[in-house]
């Protein structure tokens, strides 16, 4: 309907504008959902640090800093947010002394920091003093308590144990003044107020108050043990901690209606008259550059729950050998034979495509000629990206969660996909029971498992969740005693976690955690004894062997090697900080937590999926692998002095010729002897 006149629009109703509308809603929600992070840049209270930043701000920094190394896709980093978030908001006037930061290990262009940082576990608390002239990893927090309170205690501690001409210039005397001082401060005349908080030895309220006002002016504050107890007397201190102010004037006294609280302290003596805040300048760092996968969406791809999803086996590990290995410069000792059996596990068992197996089966067939007990990670990095060139192995180099995407970036992704990737072990070695025949790992009806609990113990990035889970393998893990038993041990054991985690920070709101599978998608694994509900765990088996069967998996979404060229492009120490993996964007949050959406268990009869002609059952190697095998371990193991295929063609060369002519030689001289012992010999004889 026109206004009249002309002169005013009509507004258009609300269902002709949704369709226009909505579009446009739902991309700005894509994009907040693509760029959400733990910590946000200008919106907490503290640094964002990058790969570009954190040695500028580190480096010769005029104040200490404590840096949180963490992973957006570690569990235990997104419950300990909210604690860090406080921690900076309250130590806030503290920066020009000592600054909190964050650092994401889970970006991919933080990858190569961290591990020249060393963090193997997250989160990583590290103190870095002021004035540091040189590269160093800082000084790990060894506490166990995480509470704000500790950690703003431990800050205090590590400001003290500066020294003298290295401590922050903005950091005043932390320490007591000593009881013969005492009485100047009485005796001098200021323009300034000087409080004094008296506090026993084991208190943190005087210097935590010191902190708070070192970005005042017109105001010092000190602060004095409870040992003179005369002097106190005389002052009127009858209990400690208690705040004594000095006037400008020279009046002075006990400030009488305060609670003994370091906050009620800091509020009053910032509220003085004349007491302001100085106009400091904001802490410069480098600009971050402007990338295009920053801006990228990620568009929700849509999936059936009663599938499992190739892309999320491949993505796990992907992240698995590029990214969570990577933390590791060698392995050796426990560390590398868990990992060689975690390999032969998952050349034997892993049912994936064919490129993806064989590369497995290289990696486990190198490792097993290597008479080292230890061996660089870069080594195995340059086999995983197939440096050498070897024919038909690949692994995708980016992660492409389906199942395993979560509803924001930091939930779900790699814990959801390690959770299937061992299960889907689990189920294949009960369905092939004779996989393992001749790899040293046969007739141990745990040996999945038991790899499973060693990886976690020793390369699992989120320590809180390495422990509950050796907890429980201690707790029942030697009960198994069949390859079936395994099977069902780890479904018990992933909805412990998920009850356990069922409400917490890490739960995706839209995957719940719940008790799995659900009586709508396997009613018969449901039952209810005496009006309790009870599991009959023989149809579960039936249906996990059912779900993580190689007839089960879809291959939609997975990565093609379309170009060769993209898998052989060198190792991450030429292309630092740029080329190694896709960020994890959906990782999941690094605790083996995340339940898994069930298939119908009706659903028995299972097409053959469609576009996957290098699909593999089994792990059998043909005569054209053999070779490669043969060919990788001969080149593969100089990877960590740098050797190319063009450097050892040319050694077998120079080998074979420097053999012939050593032989011509040998044989020309022989000859040659003979003649001459002929001649002068002859005649004598």
């Amino acid at each position: 309907m026109a206004a009249a006149g002309g002169g005013r629009r009509a507004l258009l109703p609300l269902p002709v504008l949704l369709p226009v509308l909505f579009p446009a809603l739902l991309l700005v929600l894509l994009v907040a959902a693509a760029t959400a992070r733990l910590y946000r840049p200008g919106h907490d209270p503290l640094t964002v640090l990058t790969a570009g930043s954190v040695r500028p701000a580190l480096l010769n920094s005029s104040a200490a800093w404590v840096v949180q190394f963490y992973s957006s896709s570690c569990g235990h980093c997104i419950a300990f947010a909210p604690t860090w978030r406080a921690l900076a908001g309250d130590v806030k006037d503290w920066e020009s002394a000592i600054r909190v930061g964050v650092l994401d290990c889970g970006e991919e262009g933080n990858y190569e920091t961290c591990k020249e940082y060393g963090i193997h576990f997250y989160p990583t608390l590290r103190y870095f003093k002021a004035f540091t002239k040189q590269f160093t990893t800082g000084e790990n927090y060894q506490g166990a308590d995480r509470e704000l309170q500790t950690l703003r205690q431990m800050m205090i501690d590590f400001l003290q144990n500066h020294s003298q001409d290295m401590r922050p210039p903005a950091c005043p005397p932390l320490d007591p003044v000593l009881p013969s001082d005492l009485p100047s401060l009485f005796e001098k005349s200021s323009h300034h107020y000087t409080a004094i908080v008296f506090e026993s030895n084991s208190s943190y309220v005087g210097r935590e108050v010191i902190l708070d006002l070192i970005q005042y002016e017109n105001i010092v504050v000190r602060r004095a043990l409870n040992f003179d107890k005369p002097f106190l007397e005389k002052m009127g201190v009858t209990s400690v901690p208690s705040c004594y102010l000095i006037q400008p004037n020279g009046s002075h006294g006990l400030i009488n209606n305060l609670k003994p609280l370091r906050s009620f302290f800091s509020s009053y003596l910032k509220s003085l008259p004349g007491v302001r805040k100085k106009l400091l300048l904001p802490l410069q760092l480098p600009a971050p550059e402007n990338k295009e996968e920053s801006t990228e969406i990620k568009v929700w791809k849509e999936f059936d729950k009663s599938r499992l999803y190739m892309a999320d086996l491949e993505s796990g590990l992907h992240f698995l050998l590029r990214v969570e290995l990577a933390t590791h410069k060698a392995l050796e000792g426990a560390e590398l034979k868990t990992f060689k059996d975690f390999v032969t596990i998952s050349a034997k068992l892993f049912p994936g495509r064919q490129p993806v197996v064989k590369l497995l089966e290289t990696l486990q067939e190198w490792l097993v000629s290597l008479p080292l007990d230890k061996i660089p990670y870069d080594a195995i990095l340059d086999l995983v990206n197939n440096k050498m060139r070897i024919s038909g192995i690949f692994l995708p180099r980016k992660v492409q969660w389906v199942g395993c995407q979560g509803s924001r970036p930091e939930l779900r992704g790699y814990s959801c996909s390690l959770w299937k990737l061992f299960h889907t072990l689990t189920v294949q070695a009960a369905l092939r029971p004779k996989a393992l025949i001749n790899t040293g790992l046969e007739d141990n009806p745990q040996i999945v498992l038991q790899v499973m609990r060693r990886y976690i113990q020793h390369f699992f990035g989120c320590k809180a969740c390495a422990q509950h889970f050796e907890e429980m393998a201690k707790e029942s893990m030697d009960s198994v005693k069949s390859l079936d038993q395994a099977v069902v041990w780890l479904w018990e054991k992933h909805n412990v976690v998920n009850n356990r985690l069922a409400g917490d920070l890490t739960e995706d709101p839209k995957f719940p955690k719940v008790q799995w599978p659900t009586p709508d998608i396997c009613p018969a694994c449901h039952e209810e004894i005496k009006g309790l509900h009870s599991w009959n765990q023989d149809q579960v088996l039936k249906f996990l062997k059912s779900h993580y069967s190689s007839e089960n998996i879809l291959y939609k979404y997975t990565e093609s090697q379309t170009d060769p060229s993209d898998n052989e492009q060198g190792d991450t120490r030429e292309v630092k900080d740029k080329n190694l993996l896709k960020n994890s964007g959906g990782n999941g949050e690094n605790k083996l937590q995340d339940k898994e959406n069930p298939a119908d268990p009706g659903s028995k009869v299972l097409e053959k999926p469609e576009g996957n002609p290098g699909a593999v059952q089994g792990s059998g190697k043909n005569a054209a692998a053999s070779v490669n095998l043969q060919g990788a371990r001969q080149a593969v193991s100089f990877l960590g002095i740098g050797f190319s295929n063009l450097d050892m063609s040319l050694c077998v060369i120079l080998y074979v010729a420097s053999s012939l002519f050593l032989m011509i030689m040998y044989f020309f001289f022989r000859m040659r002897s003979k003649r001459w012992k002929v001649k002068y010999y002859r005649s004598s004889v």
